[in-house]
């Protein structure tokens, strides 16, 4: 029955703000005169040479400012503010960041960014391990070989997870992790393809890396995997042959650097686009060889940016050789990874720096991730790739032949839980954007402390050694202030 609206208007069948003329689009001025203050997540540095260096840990961005902008960015910067439109160089600071207007709650926006990222639903991490063995035996190693290739019933559940998945999916992200995974060639020769093509079909972003030891990646296997777009790897040398050799042996008892080295070189005579990270642990029995070390690698791959040096100080992960290794921690270590990697930027070998992870959320930990999954040979689903099946707390669950995933969600909760929800120090932490208080769920796990970032404890000195690295990418943009531009700054 229709209604009897009649031409009267009738206050009981209307809104009398109807009858008013709506207001202009636009009337809402954003440029009006505001209160603006400094960011609780801005790191500032100042460089020998007097340029400054601003990073906002919130939204990622990094600025250089020139030595003469200085004193003007300084001025605005400071605690109590200062009244002014948003426009030129107010406009500037605030789209990166670094100002904010007064009574945000800057926290309360970092835990909506967060909330966004970690219960995101439409991403999907697997780190598939195509075997649990592995040629090597290294001294240090924590894993024991228990298992060989993951079985193929495995496999085909892994292919209907990604089945059922891919329709909801705007990432798909495959790791391949061991064991070595080229000692389980017939699971990834099985999985990779199947990957690359699903992913494809569905139009699909698709990323995927491996962590292997080298020693396999022959011209001819590196030619498949690049079929399979696996060209980002992980690959480990522990200093010159004789260091290498004592650490990295084969499980027969043979060396293992040259071939290695070899396979290293032979990728560098590729056209292609890939990436390496050189990983290199150390410890005082080859500490006093990397500077050797360095050399030798810049005559190879000096200004390849494909290539990047990774230093980890070897430490005492559950292996049976724990008690013999001598490890070198704390500034010791620090001191000699400094040291190195100055060595490298001078010989123009690469590396990662603060602005490689300046983003929100860098330094997350994949286990933290909800959406992240280990897989092994077996089937069951796990978070960390150092604990393995070691530990019950670590097996969150299993894979179904019909690629379900069952989880014990206590055991999840304890890997992906929000730590600094509960952790007041995070809360006020200046890098908490960048790890979240979830750099390692293992140590609050194992240790119930903070697993707090290298960042935390020289976050100055970080932002400055981007100044010297290698590569570094820049924009340069126009700052205006006042009614004429002042000049320009860099932005990293």
């Amino acid at each position: 029955m229709p209604l009897e609206l009649g031409s009267k208007f009738n206050i009981l069948q209307g809104s009398p703000h109807d009858l008013q003329a709506p207001p202009a689009l636009g009337s809402v001025h954003l440029d009006s005169v505001q209160h603006w203050v400094p960011s609780r997540y801005n790191v500032r540095a100042t460089a020998e040479d007097g340029r400054l260096v601003l990073w906002n840990t919130l939204s990622g961005k990094i600025t250089v400012f020139k030595t003469d902008d200085r004193e003007m960015v300084l001025a605005l910067l400071k605690k109590k503010g200062f009244e002014a439109p948003k426009e030129k160089v107010v406009k500037y600071l605030a789209e990166r960041g670094y100002m904010v207007r007064q009574g945000v709650d800057e926290f309360r926006k970092f835990q909506h960014r967060f909330g966004e990222q970690h219960y995101r639903t439409d991403a999907l991490e697997l780190i598939l391990m195509p075997s649990e063995d592995c040629n090597f035996r290294c001294t240090y190693c924590y894993e024991d070989f228990a298992r060989g290739t993951m079985l193929p019933e495995v496999r085909e559940s892994i292919k209907n997870l990604v089945r059922k998945r891919i329709p909801k999916l705007n990432r798909l992200d495959v790791s391949w992790f061991g064991g070595e995974p080229l000692y389980g060639w017939e699971a990834l020769e099985d999985l990779a393809p199947f990957c690359v093509e699903i992913a494809r079909e569905h139009d699909v972003p698709f990323f995927t890396h491996m962590t292997t030891n080298g020693f396999l990646l022959s011209p001819e296997i590196a030619d498949k995997l690049f079929s399979w777009n696996i060209k980002s790897f992980q690959i480990t040398l522990d200093g010159l042959p004789e260091h290498h050799d004592h650490s990295r042996v084969a499980r027969d008892g043979s060396p293992t650097f040259e071939r290695i080295f070899d396979n290293l070189k032979a990728l560098a005579s590729r056209d292609e686009r890939f990436s390496v990270a050189l990983r290199v642990n150390f410890d005082h029995a080859n500490a006093d060889g990397l500077s050797r070390f360095v050399d030798l690698l810049a005559t190879e791959f000096k200004d390849d940016s494909r290539y990047s040096l990774d230093l980890h100080a070897v430490g005492r992960l559950g292996g049976e050789n724990d008690a013999e290794l001598d490890i070198c921690g704390g500034d010791t270590a620090d001191r000699i990874r400094q040291d190195i990697l100055e060595q490298a930027r001078r010989q123009g070998l690469h590396f990662k720096s603060l602005r490689d992870v300046a983003r929100m959320s860098s330094k997350v930990c994949y286990a933290a991730r909800p959406y992240n999954y280990l897989i092994g040979a077996t089937g069951k689903v796990m978070k960390c790739t150092v604990v393995l099946d070691k530990e019950d707390h670590n097996v969150v669950g299993r894979i179904t032949p019909e690629g379900d995933l069952e989880l014990d969600t206590d055991r999840m909760a304890l890997w992906t839980e929000p730590a600094f929800e509960q952790d007041s120090q995070c809360r006020k932490c200046v890098v908490l954007p960048t790890c979240q208080g979830i750099s390692c769920p293992l140590v609050r796990i194992e240790e119930d402390t903070q697993p707090c970032i290298s960042t935390r404890k020289n976050p100055k000195g970080e932002l400055l050694a981007i100044l010297e690295s290698p590569g570094v990418p820049e924009r340069r943009v126009a700052v205006a202030a006042g009614s004429r531009s002042r000049s320009a700054t860099q932005a990293v």
